[in-house]
């Protein structure tokens, strides 16, 4: 299990974008981070969860974390295609949602997938989370009242810069 853990962590996200198809990047979606970022999660998910679904006490957890993950990006994905603020703002909350349940989901899955692993699992949701928490309320026009949290942004414009 320890090559395992070693395998899942060896891309780098540059790696990773190196992957993802023109069809995918030269669509006007791309340019959004936190849709890079979600397809990112999604991907390092799929890892994981071929790790998960070898212990029987998490085979049911690695499928509620890889559909929460896919939802991720496939909702920020429509919610970029709606034609008004109000609809965007929804589907962003969706992501939103799913961005939760998805690190709640690693967090409990942690003794199978390790410290390492799960930490970047977690700090690259909590990205995606933040990143949300902007997004929604610019759709709506009006703020989201987190009571109690603050995430704190230490990186760069980048992918590369989301530190996994």
């Amino acid at each position: 299990m320890d090559n395992d853990r070693e395998q899942r962590g060896s891309i780098s996200s540059k790696q990773w974008v190196s992957t993802v198809p023109r069809e995918v990047t030269g669509d006007s979606l791309w340019k959004m981070r936190a849709y890079q970022l979600a397809l990112f999660a999604c991907d390092q998910g799929w890892a994981d969860v071929s790790i998960l679904v070898r212990d029987r006490r998490t085979i049911s957890l690695s499928d509620q974390l890889f559909r929460a993950l896919g939802s991720i990006s496939a909702n920020i994905a429509e919610g970029y295609s709606r034609g008004t603020g109000r609809d965007r703002a929804r589907f962003f909350e969706y992501a939103l949602g799913s961005a939760r349940e998805s690190r709640d989901w690693y967090y409990k899955v942690r003794p199978v997938l390790g410290p390492e692993a799960t930490m970047q699992r977690l700090a690259l949701l909590t990205e995606i989370i933040r990143l949300l928490l902007t997004m929604v309320p610019n759709q709506r026009g009006r703020k989201i009242r987190e009571l109690g949290s603050s995430y704190v942004d230490g990186s760069d414009d980048t992918l590369e810069g989301s530190g996994v």
